[in-house]
């Protein structure tokens, strides 16, 4: 891109001197010198100007468009306003009317520009630049980040039809994906590659709403602040594994959805008499005794189970027992 860029700024000033040396062949009266010096001048100032404005994204431009116009509207709008019928029915005024609109629409279109561009991310959101996307404003949206699709249970969530949200993803988080894909270190680029996996889950799954959202906030923001950013001016709720991302969006008045609580609330509550289905790992203590976990990591002690290990049985609470370490759980198959 950098050397495609100046071989367009070589090609552009030899055309300004090509052009003002084809200008001094029309009439004698010119200095070739002088004329050579201006279109020398006048290409590198341009490209000055260019390199000076490399930072200057075309959402900048935009904001700037829009503003320029909100100002001269504005402006028009009180230069035909009552205010200058004086100025105007007055032949003797009728300049300074002009000087008047003059300065309104300079001012104006300045502060019009100014304001818009300081306010280019909130612009951007209301008015996509590269594409318009349509968005239904009455569903809800979650915000997905790096975390919860690196976690994976984002999919089986999606899949079970209580999960009544669009799912939004920022094109930010899946280069932040990439980027973890791309690492030396083998433990981050496998968990980058799972998040990419579970991104492709989700993009073929035709009954979950996914969305990626283009919209880009200052690149010098971290992804943390970005997404926060994101969640509050599109609505949405966050959901993350990240728990020092949950504080900080708790702080800014983001809803945060919480997986783990999730996953939490939905275990069943252990009692007597309760069947579960697990499968037998191991043997226990005592003779004929076989151990198994539940999904929350709930050891459970099955008695005369030993000759199912290996198997998913369903066996029914017995007894449960307090320990220091949690609850002991004891069972017997049915």
């Amino acid at each position: 891109m950098n050397r495609t860029i100046f071989i367009i700024r070589v090609f552009f000033f030899s055309v300004c001197i090509l052009g003002s040396w084809l200008i001094t062949l029309t009439s004698n009266d010119y200095d070739v010198g002088k004329v050579l010096f201006f279109g020398a001048c006048l290409g590198g100032l341009v490209i000055l100007v260019d390199i000076y404005l490399k930072g200057f994204s075309l959402r900048g431009l935009s904001a700037i468009t829009f503003g320029l116009g909100i100002g001269a509207l504005i402006a028009w709008i009180v230069s035909v306003s009552p205010l200058f019928t004086p100025l105007k029915s007055d032949p003797a005024l009728a300049q300074n009317h002009q000087l008047v609109q003059m300065i309104l629409f300079v001012v104006l279109m300045y502060l019009g520009s100014v304001i818009a561009l300081r306010g280019k991310d909130e612009f951007n959101l209301v008015i996509p630049y590269i594409k318009f996307v349509p968005h239904d404003v009455q569903t809800p949206l979650v915000l997905v980040d790096t975390s919860a699709l690196i976690d994976g249970r984002i999919v089986g969530l999606c899949r079970s039809g209580f999960f009544g949200h669009a799912v939004v993803i920022p094109k930010f988080v899946i280069g932040e994906l990439q980027n973890i894909a791309d690492s030396n270190d083998v433990q981050r680029k496998a968990k980058g590659r799972k998040g990419i996996e579970i991104l492709n889950e989700l993009r073929e799954n035709p009954d979950i709403d996914l969305r990626v959202e283009s919209s880009e906030v200052d690149s010098e923001d971290k992804v943390d602040s970005k997404l926060i950013f994101l969640a509050r001016s599109l609505k949405a709720k966050l959901l993350t594994t990240d728990f020092n991302l949950a504080r900080l969006a708790q702080f800014e008045g983001v809803t945060w959805l919480n997986l783990n609580e999730l996953a939490d609330a939905l275990n069943p509550e252990i009692h007597i008499g309760l069947s579960v289905s697990l499968e037998l790992m191991k043997p226990g203590k005592d003779t004929g005794q076989a151990v198994g976990y539940l999904r929350d990591g709930s050891m459970v002690v099955v008695n005369d189970g030993k000759r199912f290990i290996g198997e998913v049985v369903q066996a029914e609470v017995i007894s449960i027992v307090p320990t220091s370490g949690g609850k002991m759980i004891f069972a017997e198959i049915h």
